[in-house]
């Protein structure tokens, strides 16, 4: 490439010409011109640097960063001033400031304005008078050139083809320009309403949240465990402390679709297998209790001597129950005691038990045959018992009877709910202090399995699962 293609090789003024000698100006002496290729716009001329700077000199060479850009296309045989007037003859120049030659077909390169770049519309110039940069307004020869020079000296500004939004309006994209606010805001927002409606929106969240942990979440029912005890002179598994669940009572409780958890005797000061975990921790972790059924309470248990060997009943799983008992009333969980879990709870807040029926209540009729779940008698229910408004009216209310201990001396804050309507023998009882812990001498387990005239106690059920929804927290 020449010196001539270079667009930083030094350029000499020229005098200035008139109109026509610009439009006659042949190709041969644009033939030393850098032309600009065939895809870009139709060449304008350029204005030249101000007079008075490096670039302006003859001695100096052009600085492409200061170069103006082209001003719009002149009609030809007429040059078009920048107010839109015509004149046929080129403009005298200022005072000091040379002349404008004729420009180059194309744009000169440089860091700003890179070759191949779109030139914008003529309509689309932007002037910078006064903003710092080397040229007047954009199109403008002579005194507007010289205007430049002044401008120039206002200090740093944009480039002249670098349009300043803060001057015409506000910048593409900012809330001003799409008419203050977004559209999905409402009408009136303010950012205090706006936060009220997000602090709304995340309290309704935890709400829902909350609820539908209390609600949907399954129990977890404990069992206690029943005990055996091995045998002298055994053999494989009655040589062994078994802990079990008797099928009916477990079956009874998951019919309405909850957990249930045996709940195993703990020993933390055992020489084999010593651990960590103690009765609190289930009652903790589990949402109710469940007292099952089995071997008589020992009558040391509650200050006594037993009248008979047979009735010395277990004291290692009173032991047991007891604890387990006072820990789930501790949390202010609901306790349901069956047959023995109704006297363990008696004894377990001071009162005492008929060691035998037979032997202390001889008029009473037999609570315990050979038919086992199938004998029975009929109930009632004292005045302002809870028991007879969780159950629905019957006529003559009839359960299962299958012991041969009883309640004898009522416990502190206890209150009967249910007595044997033949004899009086207490056969469900209440503690008051707490939101549910009731007793009942019967196996409600057995009911549906004895017959449809024997008492449907699925409500105390449902009352003590309602009751554990509501206190597992």
């Amino acid at each position: 490439m020449t010196d001539a293609q270079d667009p930083k090789s030094p350029q000499q003024p020229s005098k200035p010409e008139s109109d026509t000698s610009k439009s006659a100006t042949s190709p041969a002496t644009r033939s030393s011109e850098y032309v600009e290729p065939a895809s870009l716009a139709t060449p304008h001329p350029t204005a030249k640097p101000v007079a008075g700077t490096a670039e302006g000199s003859g001695d100096m060479p052009p600085n492409p960063d200061t170069l103006t850009r082209p001003a719009p296309p002149a009609e030809q045989g007429s040059a078009v001033r920048s107010d839109g007037s015509d004149d046929s003859k080129a403009e005298t120049p200022t005072s000091g400031a040379p002349a404008a030659r004729p420009a180059p077909a194309a744009e000169v390169a440089s860091d700003r304005n890179p070759i191949g770049s779109p030139v914008p519309k003529s309509g689309d110039y932007v002037k910078a008078a006064g903003v710092g940069s080397a040229g007047g307004n954009v199109g403008e020869t002579g005194a507007g050139a010289a205007g430049g020079a002044g401008g120039g000296t206002g200090g740093g500004g944009e480039p002249p083809h670098q349009p300043s939004f803060g001057a015409t309006g506000p910048r593409p994209g900012s809330p001003a320009s799409m008419g203050g606010q977004p559209s999905y805001l409402q009408a009136g927002d303010s950012p205090w309403s706006v936060l009220r409606r997000i602090m709304s929106a995340r309290f309704r969240a935890w709400y829902d949240r909350a609820g539908q942990r209390i609600t949907q979440r399954t129990l977890k029912i404990g069992i206690s465990a029943r005990i055996f005890h091995p045998e002298p002179g055994s053999k494989g598994l009655r040589s062994k402390t078994l802990q079990y669940l008797e099928e009916s009572i477990a079956h009874w409780v998951m019919s309405r679709d909850v957990l249930v958890f045996m709940i195993p005797t703990v020993d933390t000061q055992g020489l084999l297998h010593p651990s960590h975990i103690r009765l609190h921790d289930y009652a903790k972790h589990l949402d109710g209790l469940v007292l099952q059924g089995g071997a008589d309470v020992s009558p040391l248990t509650y200050s006594e001597v037993a009248t008979r060997h047979e009735w010395q009943g277990d004291r290692m799983r009173d032991m047991y129950e007891l604890e387990l008992l006072h820990e789930f009333v501790e949390q202010g969980k609901p306790i349901l005691g069956v047959c023995r879990g109704c006297q363990l709870i008696n004894v377990a807040f001071g009162g005492t038990l008929h060691q035998d029926i037979a032997t202390d209540l001889p008029e009473a009729i037999p609570h315990v045959t050979e038919t086992y779940e199938h004998n029975r008698h009929t109930l009632t229910f004292p005045e302002g018992s809870s028991l007879a408004q969780m159950l629905a009216p019957v006529d003559v209310p009839i359960v299962n009877s299958i012991h041969h201990q009883s309640v004898k001396t009522l416990g502190r804050d206890l209150s009967v709910e249910a007595v044997s309507a033949e004899d009086g023998v207490v056969e469900a009882i209440r503690y008051r202090k707490a939101p549910f812990v009731m007793g009942l001498q019967w196996h409600p387990e057995f009911h549906r399995a004895g017959g449809p005239e024997f008492l449907d106690c699925t409500p105390v059920l449902d009352n003590f699962l309602r009751a554990a929804r509501e206190t597992r927290f």
